[in-house]
């Protein structure tokens, strides 16, 4: 499937156009009505609105997303927004995880392939230069930062009390004297394997009680 051409006309505003979005009560619908009422009346600044769908803050329908109220949040913004631009630009990141750290010229030469040279020289500018101004707002790195994953740690049981080590004691014949009580300390490796411990205590009760 060739790359969608996602882009605005006069990207410039991208940055007024999403600070207002922050600020204001999120509508009904996006629709042209919202769009003049945050002070964007060009007829360029309609492209918004399908930007927006592309990057899934609004549905379809033009019905605000849980991304659209997430990007909402002064703190989230940015990493929202990447989440976005990736969906927006799927098959960018498909050839190129890190899409969003190429220049302009590698960044041309993509989108044309992509696209299979279907957009003329002046959309494909407007592709590029879209992207280039939403990647300056948002912040990859966040979002990147959630995939790192956990290192496992393989649990190490834990050190015995004496209080809780086994004691052992050895027969005595009727002719001996008191009997005596020995204490003996295992440490144990560091295994998930029940049956090394079991043939551990196995071996010591041979050996200790001959």
């Amino acid at each position: 499937m060739a790359l969608q051409p996602v882009y605005l006309v006069a990207a410039k505003n991208l940055g007024k156009f999403l600070d207002a979005l922050r600020h204001a009560q999120p509508p009904d619908k996006m629709n042209l009505k919202f769009v003049d009422e945050l002070g964007f009346t060009s007829t360029n600044d309609r492209l918004f609105i399908p930007l927006l769908k592309a990057m899934r803050f609004v549905d379809d329908a033009g019905k605000p997303t849980s991304r659209y109220h997430a990007f909402l949040d002064d703190t989230e913004w940015k990493k929202v927004l990447a989440d976005g631009i990736r969906d927006a630009y799927p098959d960018l990141f498909r050839v190129n995880r890190n899409a969003h750290l190429l220049s302009r010229e590698q960044l041309t030469g993509k989108m044309k392939s992509l696209s299979e040279g279907k957009p003329s020289a002046a959309v494909l500018g407007n592709m590029v230069k879209t992207f280039v101004e939403l990647v300056k707002l948002a912040d990859f790195d966040a979002q990147a930062e959630e995939h790192i994953p956990t290192p496992q740690v393989e649990a190490v049981p834990p050190r015995m009390e004496d209080s809780e080590l086994p004691a052992i004691t050895f027969p005595r014949s009727e002719a001996s004297g008191p009997t005596l009580v020995y204490r003996i300390e295992i440490v144990l490796p560091a295994v998930r394997d029940q049956a090394i411990y079991d043939a551990i205590f196995r071996s010591a009760k041979e050996h200790l009680l001959r």
